[in-house]
């Protein structure tokens, strides 16, 4: 039976990912499911100082936009609150949790309220919008703890790809960054 439900059912709740929460999925889960929201695009703005850059040189990775009129597809999670714990922890670095309703597409819910990571222009890792050549020559030198910042970026289309999940932003810094590095997609 499709429905509305809540966020919380007691001790769980839904959490979309939209960028690497899409292919890393490094924490317990109780349920999986394709799921969709409104409003926003994927962009990559925001600063990475602790996992695919440095303080000293950031790479960059994905936020959300509000972007009207478009839709955003990811992965919903269902999982229990102590995983929060790890999310906050990954999400650490100038990201904040947001509720917002989510479209399920393969479930039997068909909508629900998710906790969702932005981050947003103003937090202390934030690059903004640049010329998409730029941004494709820093991706592609950037490099942090969690390796580089062209990785990131290839599991990211690969995964959209996978999911017949088209993102123009994401797709075009893709071949960008893959031609700066003599890849072939």
């Amino acid at each position: 039976m499709h429905g509305t439900v809540s966020d919380t059912d007691g001790d769980r709740a839904w959490v979309f990912g939209y960028g690497s929460l899409i292919y890393k999925v490094d924490f317990p889960i109780l349920d999986r499911a394709e799921a969709r929201i409104d409003g926003w695009a994927r962009r990559f703005w925001q600063g990475s100082h602790d996992h695919r850059g440095t303080p000293e040189s950031p790479g960059r990775v994905l936020t959300l936009v509000r972007s009207p009129g478009t839709r955003c597809r990811g992965v919903a999670y269902r999982v229990s609150h102590e995983v929060f714990d790890h999310l906050d922890h990954r999400e650490k670095n100038g990201y904040a949790r947001y509720r917002l309703p989510m479209e399920m597409l393969d479930h039997e819910v068909s909508t629900t309220e998710g906790v969702i990571y932005v981050a947003e222009e103003g937090n202390p890792a934030w690059l903004g919008p640049a010329p998409i050549d730029e941004m494709a020559r820093h991706i592609a030198t950037s490099e942090g703890p969690s390796g580089p910042n062209a990785d990131y970026l290839h599991r990211l289309a690969d995964a959209l790809r996978e999911r017949d999940e088209v993102d123009e932003h994401v797709f075009e810094l893709d071949r960008r960054v893959r031609a700066l590095r003599g890849e072939s997609a």
